[in-house]
């Protein structure tokens, strides 16, 4: 009998996740209730958020319980189904967490159509950062035709599009990365302007000499001096989005605010940060938008496939390593 490889957190950890983090064990395949469907998982998105979901403590959304299937969203194949709505074969995405099956109510479910791009693309710019980046730059950043731009972790899943789409929207987008190879890929494949290698030190002088006049936008996935270097550099009614802080992710004891906030009163520039759950209502309207552009190919999506369940451990470490290359997949 087929099993259901399951990956389920063990306990909370301090820092970088340890492989005993985790208990990754076979148990028989979940069977569908009445209004349910079993899914086949064929690809699992791996985020930066996940390490916030395993702390203890209050957030935007409950942490995943000791004992509990680790969150994820997901993509994967009808395997049975109990409501007329879906049938064996039909692709679907939603939360199924780190696992080879999961059982999902039908209401929780939202089709997929593979003709429009392949599994991975439905976990990045069809998926959750696609969504992340739409709503962040759109509606909290407010973007205008031909402003300045600054995204950092540019290669990620997220800054990746965000710098695409203002980039359709006629705007200069430079971006911050870390190696030369993510930074030729920033430039040469998605179209930035320009990108800082942070790597290399001296981050404000070098981001200052690329954004001469300042910046309108700028779209944060690190925080720490990452965040300080560009609130330096803010023009007069600039926007800051607050999307993450994957630099202090596993340890919180030496995150700090940026000492020069007071910038934001000089420029009458606004900071704010957002949760792209907010937004669940509206994203057909993204989806729809993101698909059109990548058929037009105005968007370059790109994916890091990593393959095996029992790898989750690792290839969970690559995001906050910076080890991953555009979207993070785990195929089980």
């Amino acid at each position: 009998m087929t099993m259901n490889r399951t990956v389920r957190l063990a306990r909370r950890p301090q820092g970088l996740p340890p492989a005993d983090t985790w208990a990754i064990a076979d148990e028989p395949v979940p069977q569908p209730g009445e209004g349910e469907v079993l899914v086949r998982v064929k690809a699992i998105s791996l985020d930066p958020a996940m390490r916030g979901w395993i702390n203890e403590g209050r957030s935007y959304i409950p942490p995943v319980a000791i004992g509990e299937v680790m969150r994820a969203g997901a993509v994967g194949e009808v395997a049975e189904s109990r409501h007329p709505d879906f049938a064996p074969g039909d692709a679907v995405a939603g939360g199924f967490g780190v696992q080879r099956f999961a059982v999902a109510r039908a209401l929780d479910l939202e089709r997929i159509d593979l003709r429009v791009a392949d599994w991975p693309t439905w976990l990045g710019v069809l998926g959750m950062p696609g969504m992340t980046a739409y709503f962040g730059l759109l509606d909290v950043g407010a973007l205008k035709d031909g402003e300045t731009v600054v995204v950092s972790a540019a290669a990620g899943a997220v800054g990746g599009l965000v710098g695409q789409i203002a980039k359709i929207h006629g705007c200069r987008v430079v971006g911050i990365a870390g190696g030369p190879d993510k930074c030729r890929h920033v430039v040469e494949t998605l179209g930035f302007d320009a990108c800082i290698d942070y790597r290399k030190g001296d981050l404000v002088r070098r981001l200052a000499a690329a954004v001469p006049d300042g910046l309108d936008i700028y779209f944060d996935n690190v925080g720490g001096e990452t965040l300080e270097a560009a609130i330096s550099l803010l023009r007069r009614g600039a926007r800051v989005v607050i999307c993450g802080a994957i630099s202090g992710y596993n340890d919180f004891t030496k995150i700090t605010g940026p000492r020069n906030y007071l910038n934001l009163l000089v420029q009458r520039a606004r900071m704010e940060g957002f949760i792209v759950f907010d937004y669940a209502g509206r994203y057909p309207e993204a989806k729809r938008q993101i698909a059109e552009w990548l058929r037009a190919g105005r968007v370059t999506a790109k994916e890091d496939v990593q393959h095996g369940i029992d790898r989750f451990p690792e290839v969970l470490n690559m995001l906050y390593t910076s080890r991953n290359f555009g979207k993070l997949v785990l195929v089980p």
